[in-house]
């Protein structure tokens, strides 16, 4: 396998990061998950643009779209695979081993990983603890994921793939790589990014075509909703069958089927939309 680092094509056995870089030492670093079928990315502009505004957000300096977009490019032309998963990290760079920053550029890393499509539901286990939602890193898709690893870890013992976070407001946030959606009365209804969670790719996608409305919802609108779904760059559009132990019989329900297959269709009409 072939990634880009730092401004070429290198195979990945003899790639080399410092060990002091300050995306190993203190997280400092953002990145994208970009799905890529067949060597196309899909809604890499926007991908793009959230890792800008990510970079902003942290202090990091303005990533190069047109390198980033060369490498992304590379690594799918030399990597071949039916369904992929097109990583872009960007860090801080050489840094001292605290939390301020060194002078050193930043480091691009743009990789594929083969993956496979995700079944038509899941089930998600609520965790106890809770995203900030006045944090310094809300709304930015950084590198400091430990949170979200031991949050997942919890949910897969449980047999869930996904785990639900509340904010500190005690309402509905957000999975820990995904978004959430929930039907009321036929409506579909989603946390606002105030909520604290991510502005994720396919959640504004799905908001757009689908005519979802941003509402506060308190956590336990889990044990009420007609319907709950997932959204994310892998999962397109998921349903959830069983949420902490709630079963949620004939998942995918209507509404949840017509949001995956109005996805299906206008992502295939569209792969920059």
């Amino acid at each position: 396998m072939k990634i880009w680092l730092d401004g070429g094509l290198t195979d990945i056995d003899s790639a080399r990061v410092s060990v002091l870089d300050h995306g190993l030492t203190v997280g400092d670093g953002i990145f994208e998950t970009v799905k890529a079928q067949q060597g196309r990315p899909f809604a890499l502009t926007r991908h793009l643009d959230r890792l800008t505004r990510s970079a902003r957000g942290l202090g990091l300096p303005d990533p190069d779209l047109d390198e980033v977009r060369r490498a992304c490019a590379a690594v799918l032309e030399a990597n071949p695979v039916p369904l992929g998963r097109l990583r872009i990290t960007y860090t801080g760079g050489h840094g001292p081993l605290g939390s301020d920053r060194g002078a050193h550029p930043a480091t691009l890393i743009v990789a594929i990983g083969e993956t496979t499509r995700r079944p038509d539901s899941t089930a998600v286990l609520t965790v106890p603890w809770t995203r900030n939602e006045r944090g310094a890193l809300t709304g930015l898709k950084t590198t400091s994921y430990a949170e979200n690893v031991v949050a997942l870890a919890r949910a897969r013992e449980a047999g869930a793939s996904e785990a639900l976070f509340g904010n500190t407001a005690g309402n509905l946030c957000e999975g820990t790589g995904s978004n959430v959606f929930v039907v009321l009365d036929g409506e579909i209804h989603t946390p606002p990014l105030a909520s604290g969670c991510l502005a994720g790719i396919t959640r504004a996608l799905v908001a757009e075509w689908t005519g979802a409305r941003e509402t506060d919802l308190p956590l336990e609108v889990l044990a009420r909703a007609d319907e709950i779904f997932l959204t994310s760059t892998l999962r397109d559009v998921q349903a959830v069958h069983r949420a902490d132990g709630r079963d949620l019989p004939g998942a995918p329900g209507p509404v949840t089927a017509k949001a995956m297959r109005v996805f299906a269709e206008r992502s295939a009409d569209d792969l920059d939309p």
